[in-house]
Protein backbone atom coordinates (compact mmCIF):
# COMPACT_ATOMS: atom_id res chain seq x y z
CA UNK A 1 0.00 0.00 0.00
CA UNK A 2 2.94 2.73 0.85
CA UNK A 3 4.41 1.67 -2.68
CA UNK A 4 1.05 2.25 -4.33
CA UNK A 5 0.40 5.50 -2.12
CA UNK A 6 4.41 6.61 -3.20
CA UNK A 7 3.79 6.34 -6.92
CA UNK A 8 0.29 7.55 -7.81
CA UNK A 9 1.98 10.22 -10.29
CA UNK A 10 3.91 7.44 -11.79
CA UNK A 11 0.77 5.46 -12.71
CA UNK A 12 -1.21 8.10 -13.86
CA UNK A 13 1.41 9.16 -16.07
CA UNK A 14 1.85 5.52 -17.14
CA UNK A 15 -2.08 5.35 -17.82
CA UNK A 16 -1.86 8.50 -20.04
CA UNK A 17 0.99 7.50 -21.64
CA UNK A 18 -0.55 4.02 -22.44
CA UNK A 19 -4.18 5.62 -23.00
CA UNK A 20 -2.61 7.74 -25.86
CA UNK A 21 -0.55 4.99 -27.66
CA UNK A 22 -3.19 2.95 -27.53
CA UNK A 23 -5.77 5.19 -29.38
CA UNK A 24 -3.38 6.02 -32.45
CA UNK A 25 -3.24 2.63 -33.79
CA UNK A 26 -7.58 1.57 -32.67
CA UNK A 27 -8.03 4.82 -34.77
CA UNK A 28 -5.68 4.60 -37.92
CA UNK A 29 -6.49 0.63 -37.63
CA UNK A 30 -10.19 1.11 -38.08
CA UNK A 31 -9.51 3.81 -41.11
CA UNK A 32 -7.16 1.63 -42.90
CA UNK A 33 -9.36 -1.26 -42.56
CA UNK A 34 -12.78 0.16 -44.28
CA UNK A 35 -11.18 -0.04 -47.55
CA UNK A 36 -9.24 -2.88 -47.75
CA UNK A 37 -12.40 -4.58 -46.16
CA UNK A 38 -14.55 -3.29 -48.63
CA UNK A 39 -11.99 -5.13 -51.62
CA UNK A 40 -11.90 -8.29 -50.09
CA UNK A 41 -15.98 -8.23 -49.64
CA UNK A 42 -16.61 -6.71 -53.14
CA UNK A 43 -13.85 -8.92 -54.85
CA UNK A 44 -13.96 -12.34 -54.54
CA UNK A 45 -10.65 -13.43 -56.45
CA UNK A 46 -8.86 -11.45 -53.85
CA UNK A 47 -11.19 -12.00 -50.56
CA UNK A 48 -8.93 -14.96 -49.32
CA UNK A 49 -5.67 -13.30 -50.63
CA UNK A 50 -6.23 -10.60 -48.50
CA UNK A 51 -7.97 -12.02 -45.35
CA UNK A 52 -5.25 -14.79 -45.24
CA UNK A 53 -2.25 -12.22 -45.53
CA UNK A 54 -4.07 -10.24 -42.75
CA UNK A 55 -4.29 -13.00 -40.63
CA UNK A 56 -1.03 -14.52 -41.46
CA UNK A 57 0.49 -10.90 -39.88
CA UNK A 58 -1.94 -11.12 -36.75
CA UNK A 59 -0.39 -14.70 -35.64
CA UNK A 60 3.55 -12.57 -35.80
CA UNK A 61 4.29 -12.58 -31.70
CA UNK A 62 4.05 -8.89 -30.77
CA UNK A 63 8.14 -9.01 -29.87
CA UNK A 64 9.00 -10.14 -33.28
CA UNK A 65 7.08 -7.97 -34.94
CA UNK A 66 8.53 -4.87 -32.74
CA UNK A 67 12.12 -6.68 -33.92
CA UNK A 68 11.27 -7.10 -37.59
CA UNK A 69 9.83 -3.87 -38.36
CA UNK A 70 12.54 -1.69 -37.77
CA UNK A 71 15.41 -2.95 -40.14
CA UNK A 72 12.10 -2.74 -42.51
CA UNK A 73 10.78 0.61 -42.09
CA UNK A 74 13.94 2.21 -40.91
CA UNK A 75 12.37 3.31 -37.31
CA UNK A 76 15.06 2.85 -33.95
CA UNK A 77 14.32 -0.27 -32.37
CA UNK A 78 13.05 1.95 -29.17
CA UNK A 79 10.64 4.23 -30.67
CA UNK A 80 6.85 4.76 -30.15
CA UNK A 81 6.66 4.80 -33.55
CA UNK A 82 7.85 1.01 -33.83
CA UNK A 83 5.40 -0.01 -31.32
CA UNK A 84 2.43 1.83 -32.98
CA UNK A 85 3.25 0.68 -36.27
CA UNK A 86 3.23 -2.91 -35.07
CA UNK A 87 -0.29 -2.10 -33.20
CA UNK A 88 -1.74 -0.74 -36.48
CA UNK A 89 -0.86 -3.66 -38.11
CA UNK A 90 -2.51 -5.66 -36.06
CA UNK A 91 -5.41 -3.41 -35.71
CA UNK A 92 -5.94 -4.05 -39.66
CA UNK A 93 -5.75 -7.44 -39.20
CA UNK A 94 -8.90 -7.81 -37.06
CA UNK A 95 -10.92 -5.36 -38.47
CA UNK A 96 -10.32 -6.19 -41.93
CA UNK A 97 -12.22 -9.42 -41.57
CA UNK A 98 -14.95 -7.57 -39.50
CA UNK A 99 -15.16 -5.16 -42.14
CA UNK A 100 -15.77 -7.85 -45.22
CA UNK A 101 -18.04 -9.67 -42.62
CA UNK A 102 -19.91 -6.86 -41.80
CA UNK A 103 -20.68 -5.88 -45.11
CA UNK A 104 -21.69 -9.05 -46.41
CA UNK A 105 -24.00 -9.28 -43.50
CA UNK A 106 -26.51 -6.48 -45.08
CA UNK A 107 -29.61 -7.65 -46.38
CA UNK A 108 -29.25 -8.34 -50.20
CA UNK A 109 -32.33 -7.02 -50.91
CA UNK A 110 -32.20 -3.84 -48.95
CA UNK A 111 -28.80 -3.25 -51.40
CA UNK A 112 -31.29 -3.84 -54.35
CA UNK A 113 -33.87 -1.28 -53.10
CA UNK A 114 -31.52 0.99 -52.46
CA UNK A 115 -29.87 0.82 -56.09
CA UNK A 116 -33.40 0.73 -57.03
CA UNK A 117 -34.08 3.95 -55.33
CA UNK A 118 -31.29 5.77 -57.56
CA UNK A 119 -28.66 5.32 -55.17
CA UNK A 120 -24.90 5.11 -56.48
CA UNK A 121 -22.73 2.90 -55.17
CA UNK A 122 -20.48 5.76 -53.15
CA UNK A 123 -24.00 6.96 -51.60
CA UNK A 124 -25.19 3.50 -51.32
CA UNK A 125 -22.33 2.46 -49.49
CA UNK A 126 -21.72 5.44 -46.50
CA UNK A 127 -25.83 5.47 -46.47
CA UNK A 128 -27.34 1.79 -46.43
CA UNK A 129 -24.35 -0.65 -46.56
CA UNK A 130 -22.13 0.73 -44.00
CA UNK A 131 -24.79 1.76 -41.47
CA UNK A 132 -26.84 -1.33 -41.25
CA UNK A 133 -23.00 -3.17 -41.09
CA UNK A 134 -22.18 -0.70 -38.24
CA UNK A 135 -23.22 -3.39 -35.35
CA UNK A 136 -20.80 -5.84 -36.70
CA UNK A 137 -17.94 -3.20 -37.53
CA UNK A 138 -18.10 -2.12 -33.91
CA UNK A 139 -18.10 -5.42 -32.50
CA UNK A 140 -14.70 -5.81 -34.46
CA UNK A 141 -13.68 -2.34 -33.17
CA UNK A 142 -14.11 -3.47 -29.63
CA UNK A 143 -11.94 -6.56 -29.95
CA UNK A 144 -9.21 -4.47 -31.39
CA UNK A 145 -9.59 -2.01 -28.97
CA UNK A 146 -8.83 -4.75 -25.85
CA UNK A 147 -6.09 -6.25 -27.96
CA UNK A 148 -4.33 -3.08 -28.54
CA UNK A 149 -4.71 -2.07 -24.89
CA UNK A 150 -3.40 -5.54 -23.91
CA UNK A 151 -0.58 -5.82 -26.53
CA UNK A 152 0.67 -2.60 -25.77
CA UNK A 153 1.39 -3.38 -22.46
CA UNK A 154 4.79 -5.40 -24.61
CA UNK A 155 6.28 -2.36 -25.60
CA UNK A 156 7.52 -1.67 -22.40
CA UNK A 157 9.79 -4.69 -22.90
CA UNK A 158 11.92 -2.39 -25.70
CA UNK A 159 11.82 0.44 -23.67
CA UNK A 160 8.71 2.20 -24.64
CA UNK A 161 6.92 3.69 -21.65
CA UNK A 162 3.33 2.27 -21.00
CA UNK A 163 1.85 0.40 -18.02
CA UNK A 164 3.42 -2.62 -18.97
CA UNK A 165 6.78 -0.92 -17.17
CA UNK A 166 4.64 -1.71 -13.86
CA UNK A 167 4.89 -5.40 -14.90
CA UNK A 168 8.87 -5.46 -15.76
CA UNK A 169 10.26 -3.11 -13.01
CA UNK A 170 7.92 -4.89 -10.44
CA UNK A 171 9.01 -8.47 -11.39
CA UNK A 172 12.59 -7.33 -11.23
CA UNK A 173 12.66 -5.81 -7.95
CA UNK A 174 10.54 -8.27 -6.52
CA UNK A 175 6.94 -5.47 -5.45
CA UNK A 176 3.99 -7.98 -6.13
CA UNK A 177 2.19 -4.65 -5.90
CA UNK A 178 3.63 -2.88 -8.93
CA UNK A 179 2.86 -5.67 -10.88
CA UNK A 180 -0.77 -6.17 -9.63
CA UNK A 181 -1.56 -2.77 -10.07
CA UNK A 182 -0.27 -2.35 -13.80
CA UNK A 183 -2.50 -5.72 -14.30
CA UNK A 184 -5.67 -3.89 -12.68
CA UNK A 185 -4.99 -0.11 -14.01
CA UNK A 186 -4.89 -2.05 -17.67
CA UNK A 187 -7.86 -3.98 -17.22
CA UNK A 188 -9.80 -1.29 -16.20
CA UNK A 189 -8.96 0.98 -19.61
CA UNK A 190 -9.43 -2.01 -21.55
CA UNK A 191 -13.14 -1.95 -19.59
CA UNK A 192 -13.40 1.65 -19.61
CA UNK A 193 -12.81 2.05 -23.64
CA UNK A 194 -15.08 -0.92 -24.12
CA UNK A 195 -17.90 0.41 -22.66
CA UNK A 196 -17.16 4.06 -24.02
CA UNK A 197 -16.93 1.80 -27.52
CA UNK A 198 -20.76 0.80 -26.91
CA UNK A 199 -22.12 3.97 -25.89
CA UNK A 200 -20.58 5.40 -28.52
CA UNK A 201 -22.49 2.74 -30.94
CA UNK A 202 -25.50 3.76 -29.16
CA UNK A 203 -25.76 7.00 -29.72
CA UNK A 204 -24.07 6.77 -33.73
CA UNK A 205 -26.59 3.77 -34.64
CA UNK A 206 -29.64 4.08 -32.81
CA UNK A 207 -31.51 2.13 -35.10
CA UNK A 208 -29.77 -1.14 -34.25
CA UNK A 209 -32.48 -2.32 -31.98
CA UNK A 210 -34.93 -1.89 -34.53
CA UNK A 211 -32.79 -3.92 -36.58
CA UNK A 212 -33.57 -6.75 -35.01
CA UNK A 213 -36.77 -7.15 -36.11
CA UNK A 214 -37.23 -8.96 -39.44
CA UNK A 215 -37.99 -7.05 -42.57
CA UNK A 216 -36.17 -3.84 -39.90
CA UNK A 217 -34.15 -2.91 -42.53
CA UNK A 218 -35.93 -2.72 -45.38
CA UNK A 219 -38.78 -0.89 -43.64
CA UNK A 220 -36.12 1.87 -42.79
CA UNK A 221 -34.99 2.09 -45.85
CA UNK A 222 -38.13 2.85 -47.32
CA UNK A 223 -39.40 5.21 -44.51
CA UNK A 224 -35.59 6.95 -44.83
CA UNK A 225 -36.32 7.24 -48.57
CA UNK A 226 -39.99 8.36 -47.99
CA UNK A 227 -38.76 11.17 -45.73
CA UNK A 228 -35.87 12.25 -48.29
CA UNK A 229 -38.68 12.31 -51.36
CA UNK A 230 -40.93 14.36 -49.29
CA UNK A 231 -38.31 16.74 -48.62
CA UNK A 232 -37.75 17.18 -52.25
CA UNK A 233 -41.28 17.60 -52.64
CA UNK A 234 -41.23 20.40 -49.52
CA UNK A 235 -37.86 22.39 -51.74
Amino acid sequence: MNWLLDNLELIGELTVQHLRLSAIPIVLGFVLAIPLGWVAYRYKLTRGLILTFVGLLYTIPSLAMFVILPPIIGTPYISEANVVIALTIYAVAIMARSVADALASVDGDVKQAATAMGYGGFRRFWTVDFPLAGPVVLAGLRVVAVSTISLLTIGSAIGVSTLGYLFTNGNQRGIVVSVLTGVIVTVIIALVVDRLLVLLGRLLMPWTRAMAQPGAQRRALASASGRSRAAEVAT
